[in-house]
């Protein structure tokens, strides 16, 4: 028996709910009406007349309803293209030796820092010392046998030829002299650019070759980005155009970096356009290899801009509600792009049009609404 009558309590109560619903919202007697439940509630208590209702809920029960208001602008849509790069060092150099040899001693830490010429390798150099002293005795005999001649040329004692022949000597002995220096020059390994120093597996004591592989000096105060941007993109982009990047491992970090170089061909298999960008490289953070999502903003065509929080969502979609001659009137719209202040709509609106941003629950089509804060509606709006 308790049973029953909690079911009939409950019974009574869904009745009372859909009989209010019917009365004060007359766009709901349609749906009733599919359900089957409309012919009954009419039967149990008239409804009043669709007039009647929707002045009741126009107006509410005391008088317009208050609502904060604001004013559609005008905002430019960003189209952005984001890609994912390489980054690598700006300059980097593999080092290689000019000529075979043993190593006798090395100048540097692997992974610090070398500036241009400083020594990294020593080779073995006797013979080529052994070579310089010998060209340097051979220059200073051919330099002593042209100033005899010389002296006997004044006397006719020589001839022009043989005079001729030993200065030809003597110059000969002064290159023989120079390739000497360089072979012994060569016997130090230094480094081309200033950067940091890889690791390196040549240690004091191997011999090593010019194919050898000794180390890879790299500058990365700044880091090259190479990424591809798709063909529909390719009229906007300039030298110098900023860039917002992230690295991937760290997507905390956002950085700003610009466009250096732009290539001249379109890939034909993935329509894409090779872009090169450079990243100031602060605080040493970043290495050659890392990759980088790079972010490109171009500024698009100017759309209408609302308050977020006067799109509100029905199951057929966005829609808002804009203030007419001191009604509220529903448009639909479709959103083109969400901002951090700004939702950029399409839709049945003007710029400096009033909308109703804050009271949207107590809001019905065609309802009486007074604005009492934010951007005062005009009395026509169009």
């Amino acid at each position: 028996m308790k049973l029953i009558k909690q079911l009939f309590a409950g019974a009574l109560l869904v009745c009372g709910a859909l009989y209010l619903w019917a009365a004060y919202v007359p766009a709901s007697r349609p749906l009733l009406e599919r359900w089957g439940v409309l012919d009954f509630i009419e039967q149990v208590a008239p409804l009043p007349s669709d007039e009647a209702s929707e002045t009741t809920a126009k107006r509410g029960p005391r008088g317009p309803v208050r609502v904060v208001a604001g004013e559609v602008s005008q905002q430019p849509m960003n189209d952005q293209v984001r890609a994912i790069g390489d980054g690598r060092a700006i300059r980097s150099v593999t080092v290689r030796a000019e000529a075979t040899g043993r190593i006798v001693s090395t100048g540097f830490v692997a992974g610090g820092y070398v500036n241009a010429g400083d020594e990294l390798y020593h080779l073995e150099d006797a013979a080529e010392k052994i070579a310089v002293e010998r060209a340097r005795l051979q220059v200073e005999a051919a330099k002593e046998d042209v100033d005899r001649l010389k002296q006997l040329q004044k006397t006719g004692a020589v001839t022009a030829v043989r005079f001729r022949e030993a200065e030809l000597e003597l110059r000969s002995a002064e290159l023989a002299l120079e390739q000497a220096r360089f072979d012994l020059a060569q016997r130090t390994i230094v480094a081309p650019i200033s950067g940091w120093a890889g690791l390196s597996e040549i240690e004091v004591g191997d011999r090593i070759s010019v194919q050898d592989v000794l180390t890879v000096i790299t500058d990365r105060s700044h880091i090259l980005i190479d990424f591809r941007v798709p063909e529909r993109a390719i009229s906007q982009l300039s030298l110098g155009m900023p860039m917002q990047v992230v690295p991937l491992a760290t997507p905390d970090q956002q950085l700003l970096g610009k466009i250096n170089a732009i290539d001249n061909i379109v890939d034909r298999h993935s329509r894409t356009l090779r872009v090169q960008g450079q990243l100031e490289n602060e605080g040493d953070t970043l290495r050659a290899g890392m990759a980088f999502s790079v972010a490109l903003s171009f500024p698009g065509e100017m759309a209408l801009a609302v308050d977020p929080l006067s799109v509100q969502w029905s199951s057929d979609g966005p829609f808002l509600w804009k203030i007419e001659d001191s009604k509220a009137q529903r448009v639909a719209v479709k959103i083109l792009q969400r901002n951090s202040g700004s939702v950029l709509v399409e839709g049945a609106l003007n710029a400096g049009d009033a909308i109703i941003v804050e009271g949207v629950q107590n809001i019905r089509s065609a309802a009486e609404v007074e604005a009492v804060e934010g951007t005062e509606p005009s009395e026509t709006n169009g």
